[in-house]
């Protein structure tokens, strides 16, 4: 069956969609007035598409990304952006600023509204479970979902259930909004062009290649171009979830994930007393989240091994093995005991599978957590299936069945697609403003990675020389102890100049750029108010201290144009 270009709600090429255009065109006018203020004289042809990229970072981040934006709108520079794009960290900025119409007019009154919710905001365990029990029921349900519903919830102190296209229109003020994933199976097998993934309130799709669609649809079920089954809009704590996946290595992820479904566990039997009314499935799931929880927390698993073998005796695998857990238990072991379990569970416990089932559900239960037990049981067993699985991100591919020359065959012949954090490949957005279509002047790259300052500048440079793309010469002195505030990349003149500021540097704590770096680690669930105002502090000074540098390089770009 070929695609009936008369149906497809999928659009290939390059060129920018018509919404995106037409924001760009009336906010040139915005930011040649910005211009004028600062003695910057330019015709409408001479401005500068200006774009500003957040690099990931977990919530050091997200405030990081915070404090540059309220300065840059202290200074007067706000208006000068054209494009502001985030990956990881930065995206949980973006979708808390995003929240408010032209938010860039009041920043002030924006910032100081988010650092209220980070400090005094809480999101308890039965609304976690509560916002599960919705995802739940979506087609493709990931550990995305899970992560999202219980560790991003719980740093960015929200569920917000807006959808991304309900942005639309309400932003005519501000910068041009676009948060970066990236596909996990072209990742896996190094398909560069193919990799890079842009989620924007009007459309969605491949970057490089040129691949999109409207974003209402996308997540919805494809074939040949065309909308087979419409699903429910992601919400804005989906693509937080989906954006925000890379904070720390899997164990760490498998920890906090094991935690937040043993809480809910706890909080809905333990604390009611009813741990004796407990059917033996429902034993065999507690007992493999107490397992996992001890193991990934570092303690003896002994008992947590005899119990569990003890509730499993005499069961066997599919192929007939005995399911049992002896000896010195790794990573991999632990991994693969989980699968096996939960593949043979539906078989072991038959009322398990049994969607018709109806128990009593527990009087002495609060409201809100008052379930059906088969249910809620069901849920804490899908949930852990998926966890075991690594199944992240999973969401219908648009293209699937298309005849598209410039995408990747592989990707056009698979029915779903996972999605991760961009930050697992590159953690800054760099390839969603190099699209030629964006014409982008001006890369100002606000790194609040881990690490080496210049890594995300470095490994963009590389990837675009495989790929092609024009970029700049990076040279820098490579001193990752102490960075300066403010560097310059511009020797090619077929390639945006690239102005790269590190968060922690020798202008904003001379001497004390690796106390800074302990101090705020990437994977921390929440940041006291004190490290909240300090790294706000440290974030604004950047701006202020290289405002004229910065000022001078958008001069210098007129200058060349003119």
């Amino acid at each position: 069956m070929k695609m009936d270009p008369s149906r497809s709600f999928v659009r290939l090429g390059h060129s920018l969609n018509e919404a995106e255009r037409q924001h760009v065109s009336s906010r040139r006018e915005t930011v040649q007035q910005c211009l004028q203020k600062h003695n910057i004289p330019c015709s409408l042809e001479e401005v500068p598409n200006i774009a500003v990229l957040g690099s990931g970072g977990g919530e050091r981040a997200m405030i990081g990304l915070l404090g540059s934006l309220r300065q840059l709108g202290e200074e007067g520079l706000l208006d000068c952006i054209m494009y502001l794009s985030g990956v990881s960290g930065s995206t949980w900025c973006m979708s808390s600023v995003y929240k408010e119409p032209d938010w860039s007019t009041k920043m002030k009154k924006v910032e100081k509204n988010i650092i209220q919710r980070l400090v005094r905001g809480h999101v308890s365990n039965t609304e976690q479970y509560k916002k599960l029990k919705k995802t739940y029921k979506r087609d493709n349900f990931s550990v995305t979902d899970i992560w999202a519903a219980f560790v991003v919830s719980r740093v960015v102190k929200e569920i917000d259930e807006h959808p991304l296209t309900g942005q639309r229109g309400k932003h005519t003020r501000d910068p041009y909004p676009i948060y970066t994933v990236i596909d996990k199976e072209c990742k896996d097998n190094d398909l560069c062009k193919d990799v890079w993934f842009e989620i924007t309130p009007d459309e969605c799709g491949y970057s490089i290649t040129g691949a999109f669609v409207d974003s209402t649809t996308w997540g919805s079920r494809f074939e040949y171009g065309a909308v087979t089954k419409k699903q429910p809009e992601n919400d804005m704590l989906s693509l937080q979830g989906l954006c925000g996946s890379a904070l720390a290595d899997w164990e760490k992820n498998m920890k906090y994930i094991c935690v937040a479904l043993r809480n809910i566990v706890e909080e809905t039997f333990s604390e009611q007393g009813h741990f004796e009314m407990l059917k033996d499935y429902q034993k065999v799931l507690y007992a493999l989240l107490d397992l996992n929880d001890n193991f990934f927390r570092g303690e003896d698993i002994t008992s947590n091994m005899n119990t569990i073998n003890e509730l499993l005796k005499g069961k066997r695998d599919k192929e007939g093995h005995e399911v049992k857990l002896q000896g010195t238990i790794t990573d991999d072991m632990l991994t693969q005991y989980n699968i096996i379990v939960c593949d043979n569970l539906p078989d072991w416990f038959p009322e398990l599978n049994d969607l018709n089932k109806q128990e009593l559900t527990y009087s002495g239960l609060s409201s809100d957590l008052q379930v059906n037990s088969v249910g809620f049981w069901r849920r804490m067993y899908t949930c852990m299936k998926k966890l075991w699985q690594w199944d992240w991100g999973t969401t219908y591919n648009f293209l699937y069945n298309m005849e598209v020359p410039d995408v990747n065959p592989s990707i056009l012949k698979s029915e779903t697609r996972q999605y991760i954090d961009a930050g697992l490949l590159e953690n800054s957005p760099y390839f969603s403003v190099l699209r030629t279509e964006r014409n982008i002047d001006l890369i100002i790259s606000l790194d609040f990675s881990d690490g080496d300052p210049f890594k995300t500048v470095d490994k963009a440079a590389a990837m675009c020389a495989e790929m092609q793309i024009p970029f700049p010469t990076i040279q820098h002195p490579g001193n990752d102890q102490e960075p300066d505030d403010f560097y310059v990349f511009e020797d090619n003149p077929t390639a945006p100049t690239v102005i790269h500021i590190p968060l922690f540097n020798a202008g904003n704590c001379k001497g004390e750029v690796e106390k800074w770096k302990k101090k705020y680690r990437t994977f921390q669930l929440s940041y006291s108010e004190e490290m909240i105002k300090d790294l706000l502090d440290k974030a604004c000074e950047n701006i202020t201290n290289t405002k004229q540098k910065l000022l001078d390089v958008i001069s210098e770009l007129i200058r060349k144009k003119h």
